[in-house]
């Protein structure tokens, strides 16, 4: 008695998974190129802003330039939500120097990375 298998479903999945695998840093590269250009149109709305409403979310008309003075392919968002959260933490140890009570608050306050804010939450 011999014995058959099947080699067309046998071929057919190692061709799926290595397929698979050659695409998928390429679509790793098409879904960053997306993030990029996401990003980069963020921060240009930001730049249309006056400075009150910057100011209101904690950056300034120059952090805005700083931003698009980086290279391209480096995110103009992250040094934008870098600068807003050291000016947001100046602001609030400042005050708690000032009032003592906002100092015993702050000590219970966990800071979370900026990367990591939509894990923590």
């Amino acid at each position: 008695m011999q014995a058959t298998f099947p080699i067309l479903p046998l071929a057919g999945s190692i061709l799926v998974r290595g397929l698979v695998a050659a695409f998928t840093p390429v679509l790793a590269g098409f879904k960053a190129l997306g993030r990029v250009i996401q990003n980069r149109s963020e921060a240009r709305a930001l730049a249309h802003l006056d400075s009150r409403m910057l100011a209101d979310m904690g950056i300034s008309r120059a952090d805005v330039q700083d931003a698009f003075s980086e290279p391209f392919w480096e995110d103009p968002t992250a040094l934008l939500r870098e600068r807003a959260l050291e000016r947001r933490l100046g602001r609030r140890l400042s005050r708690a120097e000032q009032v003592p009570q906002l100092a015993e608050f702050n000590r219970g306050l966990r800071l979370v990375p900026a990367k990591n804010i939509r894990k923590a939450v």
